[in-house]
């Protein structure tokens, strides 16, 4: 009798090994979490945990990462982020004067009161804390971890890993004017730490504000940021977004912003990404109302060997919507920027208005772009467009500027910097404006 073996070919057993590798580190991940502070996380934690236990880190093999190895990640053995006491001096720097007394902190993940005020702001609005909120509001379960998307790897290793985070709630009928800034600092220490800061914003109907979401560093060294902002608009609510991201440039940087926009909502987010070794941004805008617009300017500007990666989602399901999305990436050196951008018009969103351009810039021979605006149609009376641009600067204008004094080193800084100031110029904070600015002339230099 013969008895047959079959057996894994060497390709099979070596993905099942790093299948099981990358399931093992996000397990490991997972277990550095701390017991939440309010009670009411312990449900949306034990949901979002049966999930992270089925998934895995992705790979180059997964369709959605094929472009961004994490394979550097999973070398760093990390810890879980704690608490540090940090000086009001030691922030200063990264204050906005128009959010003097409208601001939230969080250190490492952990709310810093002693940071953070909220004295400008009018009667009925929350700006603090989810243990705060949970007093305040009490439908907050009915918004927290419940936006499309939840099952994504690092969204949902967020969510089990959630013990507490910054709420902004505005009542019916609400205009603030003063903006708000979420400041979220990361102390470097010499063990590489992971933190998993969360925001929650509800905009109820006819309300109106301005938020700023800032990723800062004390320090470079290497660490972990994994953020989750989840936007509920109710009908005709406004929100100005601006986005953020100057980690170390030795840290990892993975965050996800949803956004559900109920009708005749309006929703614009300008995201700036300019540090981490690795970053990605994936922004996933839901509108799941009429007469929705949706507005998105990204800009990302790469040096060294940083991986810079945006993936945008916008999905209408209502008719009348509209979107208009500009990604700019700026890559020198051996850098490596990705944008994915996905809009999806299905047969119930006739009358939609979409446009999407992505807009890349190369400085070196050895820089590269990958970039791939996506539409998704099955409305038969829509008006949708997309393209994309990889250019490098183009002689002639060099060549037009040194003509009128300018040597070619300030000539290309100058098209560069004009290049990336389309993007900032949306920002609606003067001072951030000219912060980012002054940064870009500095890379750039």
């Amino acid at each position: 009798m013969t008895i047959q073996v079959s057996t894994l070919s060497d390709t099979a057993e070596s993905t099942l090994k790093a299948r099981v590798d990358r399931s093992a580190y996000l397990s490991t991940l997972l277990n550095l979490r701390s017991d939440p502070e309010l009670a009411l996380l312990n449900e949306v934690r034990d949901r979002a945990t049966a999930i992270v236990q089925e998934l895995a880190i992705p790979s180059t093999r997964d369709e959605e990462w094929r472009f961004t190895d994490l394979s550097a990640l999973l070398k760093v053995s990390f810890r879980a982020a704690d608490q540090s006491i940090i000086g009001f001096s030691e922030i200063q720097s990264f204050l906005l004067p128009e959010t003097i007394n409208s601001r939230l902190v969080f250190v490492n993940g952990f709310y810093a009161p002693d940071l953070s005020a909220v004295d400008d702001l009018p009667d009925g609005v929350l700006v603090g804390n989810l243990i705060a909120g949970a007093e305040f509001i009490p439908s907050l379960s009915d918004y927290l971890a419940m936006q499309s998307g939840a099952e994504e790897v690092f969204t949902a290793l967020n969510t089990a890993s959630l013990r507490d985070g910054a709420i902004v709630y505005l009542p019916k009928d609400q205009v603030v004017e003063t903006p708000i800034q979420i400041l979220y600092v990361t102390t470097v220490s010499e063990t590489p730490k992971v933190n998993h800061p969360r925001a929650l914003v509800i905009a109820e109907t006819n309300s109106k504000v301005t938020l700023i979401e800032d990723y800062v560093t004390l320090g470079e060294g290497v660490y972990f940021t994994n953020p989750v902002t989840e936007i509920w608009l109710a009908d005709n609510a406004k929100v100005r977004h601006t986005r953020v991201q100057r980690d170390s440039e030795a840290a990892f940087h993975i965050g996800k912003t949803a956004v559900s926009q109920a009708r005749d909502s309006r929703y614009s987010c300008t995201a700036v990404s300019l540090g981490a070794a690795i970053s990605r941004h994936n922004l996933e805008v839901y509108q799941t109302g009429e007469q929705t617009e949706t507005t998105l300017n990204g800009l990302t500007v790469l040096n060294g060997q940083q991986i810079g990666d945006t993936h945008s989602t916008i999905a209408f399901s209502k008719p009348y919507g509209k979107s208009n999305q500009v990604n700019k990436c700026i890559v020198s050196d051996r850098a490596h920027a990705i944008f994915n951008g996905k809009v999806f018009v299905p047969k119930l969103a006739q009358l939609t208005n979409a446009a999407q351009i992505s807009r890349n810039l190369l400085l070196s021979p050895k820089a590269r772009i990958d970039t791939k605006p996506q539409l998704e149609i099955t409305a038969d009376n829509v008006k949708c467009s997309h393209g994309a641009t990889v250019s490098q600067l183009e002689d002639d204008a060099v060549f037009y500027l040194q003509s009128r004094g300018l040597s070619q080193t300030d000539a290309q800084k100058l098209l560069t910097y004009a290049f990336a100031i389309e993007v900032i110029d949306e920002i609606p904070i003067a001072t951030l404006r000219k912060t980012l600015a002054d940064t870009i002339r500095t890379q750039n230099s």
